[in-house]
């Protein structure tokens, strides 16, 4: 489900309920930003270091794969 005026999508929480706090909205979009700006910045310097494309792209969904929330669910 995208947002009409944003690229990035609604933000939803575990029972399915839309976050509407327009601040919260704004930092995830924001970090989503600078997210998706360092990534392609780290995938570039590797193509351009002659590392394979799908390696880098591999590499980079493993990265998302092994995160792991810090805050305890009740």
């Amino acid at each position: 489900m995208t947002n009409k005026n944003s690229k990035w999508p609604k933000w939803i929480r575990d029972d399915k309920s839309v976050v509407s706090c327009t601040e919260k909205v704004k930092v995830m979009n924001e970090n989503f930003e600078e997210l998706k700006q360092i990534a392609q910045d780290a995938f570039d310097d590797g193509v351009l270091m002659e590392v394979s494309e799908g390696q880098m792209k591999k590499v980079l969904y493993s990265l998302i794969e092994a995160l792991e929330s810090p805050i305890k669910k009740k």
